[in-house]
């Protein structure tokens, strides 16, 4: 964008920008002339994706701020009235313990307020699945939470949701998209008379007393919990998020010792203790980790920020703990919920549990196990919330029974249509008892898991690219592969091609054979190769990153014994695969800035 169109959008955002703070940021960088600081905040509006918004906090069109903010709360305002005209319209409101978190949600809750949507706000902050829990509670039309979620200090959020709970889904994503974009003017009105009038309303205790209650409800051995509940000694860590005022809340009525990691249990927005506030990562576990050592705990536990992901830590059989991957965790409440539900005769006639086409299908095998249908959905929770919604209206008779992701998303519960980290946490309190209560570990369990199914293992590419040529060398990447598909990826031929965004299906080498696939239309291309391993490649719809997963198998025999070369075996693969796509996107990244990271996991 040439120096006049970034100036001029730099001082119409200045004319309309309401809090001082943003305004003088802009102020300051167009008195000293920083043009590449302002063409990175000019050159684009940040876009109101089909989960909202996220971005870095500050002054400009392409930054998390109050005008940012005001414009996508009106434009979801006006898609509301016309889509359900007539109808006195309410929003409930969360958010999280980030920089500018509560200033955005009363920003919020006055253009709802000025544009007849009554507004039901916390007077601090909340999980996201309490945000969830509330809209469905109050029968409320919409809601939004305000976060970023897991990502680093200087980013913040935005994400909407429908009456149902869940996060927007087609046809409400797009036709709010257009509402925002469409947005010349803004409702607003005071907190004072809004509140006055009856427009802004708290809810603390009308709904965390009722969520609380519903966590604890669903559990499933609540009698294995009171005989053995002193007998766990737990860590925890909110990483300086939401997560301690419920989780503490919840395992102290079960009766089970918490403690809570003292640096990381107060809400803050800079999160001093780590480099960025993700529990899938081992620095940010850091500080719980060395508590759980020195206490010999039996878990340790932590939530992300808003609360919504949770990731643990157990004791290995040398005494040092070891990270349980989001798949998992995952694979571990499905193999604990299914046992148990049979065994206690709690199976629904119909039971289905869900995943993303990205998360390990050792679910599947441990799902058709049991005999319970496993759907796959695209990635991101509100597919699973979909996939829910379409169980209880189809004429099925299909039951939910659970739901998860890989990047440490589980749902237990049909109350939230959002990944819970609470209830996900009190669930793997009770299933650590009870695999304690068979004289067994949750790693031994795993490993019995693996010999059974055989050895998954997951690798994941995330390669990052900023600035204004990111998004074009992202879809440059996608077209790439569509122009010239790969016929083999680390020396193993590919049998079958997916591409989510044309919707078909097709055996590599004759697209003339393709056939319809029942998702979505997304931006992911998938190849099946001939050994079972699954590769997928998706840019991130939250984040300037595009995505790889290496879903892999290896055969252990049926054997324990066979585990170590079952593991060899796919790290060799993994490690051949990721060769053939870094010679892809690495020359696009380096002109792009991009920056690369890798992680493998075994689930």
């Amino acid at each position: 964008m040439d120096r006049v169109k970034v100036e001029a959008r730099a001082r119409d955002y200045v004319g309309r920008e309401g809090d001082r703070e943003f305004r003088v940021e802009v102020e300051a960088l167009l008195a000293a002339e920083d043009w590449k600081e302002l063409e990175d905040r000019f050159y684009r509006d940040l876009e109101f994706g089909t989960g909202g918004l996220r971005g870095v906090i500050g002054g400009g069109y392409n930054r998390m701020n109050t005008l940012v903010v005001s414009r996508a709360t009106q434009g979801l305002c006006d898609y509301l009235k016309k889509a359900l005209p007539g109808k006195s319209l309410s929003a409930c409101i969360a958010y999280d313990s980030r920089r500018c978190s509560d200033s955005f949600s009363w920003v919020a809750a006055r253009v709802f307020a000025a544009n007849g949507v009554k507004a039901y706000i916390f007077s601090a902050l909340r999980p996201t699945p309490e945000l969830s829990f509330a809209i469905r509670l109050l029968k409320a039309d919409t809601g939004i939470v305000v976060t970023a979620s897991h990502n680093p200090p200087k980013y913040n959020g935005y994400k909407a949701y429908w009456g149902d709970g869940s996060q927007v889904t087609p046809p409400h994503d797009v036709g709010i998209i257009r509402m925002v974009g469409a947005v010349s003017a803004v409702k607003t009105t005071s907190r004072e008379e809004a509140l006055a009038k009856g427009m802004i309303v708290i809810i603390d205790k009308v709904v965390d007393e009722p969520y609380v209650a519903m966590v604890k409800s669903k559990l499933l051995r609540p009698a294995l919990i009171k005989e053995m509940a002193s007998q766990a000694k737990i860590v925890y860590t909110p990483l300086h998020g939401t997560g301690a005022l419920h989780l503490e809340r919840v395992m102290k009525d079960l009766g089970l010792s918490v403690v809570t990691v003292p640096e990381q249990r107060v809400p803050d927005g800079a999160f001093p203790t780590v480099s960025f506030p993700n529990p899938e990562e081992a620095a940010a576990l850091k500080l719980a980790l060395e508590l759980g050592a020195r206490l010999k705990a039996d878990v340790v536990m932590a939530n992300d920020p808003d609360a919504d992901r949770l990731g643990i830590a157990v004791p290995g059989s040398t005494g040092d703990f070891v990270l349980i991957t989001g798949n998992q965790l995952g694979s571990l409440h499905l193999d604990y919920i299914l046992l148990t539900r049979r065994e206690l005769g709690l199976m629904p006639k119909k039971p289905a549990t869900v995943k993303t086409i990205v998360t390990t299908d050792l679910q599947a095998r441990i799902a058709e196990k049991y005999g319970v249908a496993c759907f796959e959905c695209l990635t991101g929770f509100k597919w699973i919330a979909d996939l829910m919604r379409r169980f209880e209206s189809d004429g099925r008779g299909l039951e939910f029974v659970y739901g998860t992701e890989e990047s440490y998303g589980h749902l237990i519960e049909n109350e939230v249509r959002d990944k819970d980290g609470i209830s996900a946490a009190a669930l793997t309190a009770e299933m650590t008892l009870y695999w304690r209560s068979r004289g067994k570990s949750l790693l031994e369990r795993l490993e019995e898991l693996y010999v059974e199914h055989g050895y998954h293992e997951e690798k994941s590419i995330n390669k990052y690219f900023e600035g204004p040529s990111g998004m074009d060398v992202m879809n440059g990447i996608m077209e790439g592969y569509r122009t010239n598909q790969p016929i083999s990826l680390g020396g193993i031929s590919v049998a079958r091609i997916r591409d989510v965004q044309t919707g078909l299906e097709w055996p590599a080498g004759k697209p003339e054979a393709s056939a319809k696939i029942d998702l979505p239309e997304s931006d992911v291309i998938q190849w099946y190769l001939e050994d079972g391993t699954k590769v997928t490649v998706r840019p991130s719809g939250t984040e300037p990153k595009i995505k790889f997963y290496i879903l892999l198998r290896s055969d252990s025999g049926g054997r324990a014994a066979g585990l170590p070369a079952a593991r060899q075996a796919s790290a060799v693969k993994a490690a051949a695969i990721t060769v053939d796509i870094m010679e892809v996107i690495g020359a696009d990244s380096r002109k792009a800035g991009g920056v690369e990271g890798a992680k493998a996991s075994g689930s």
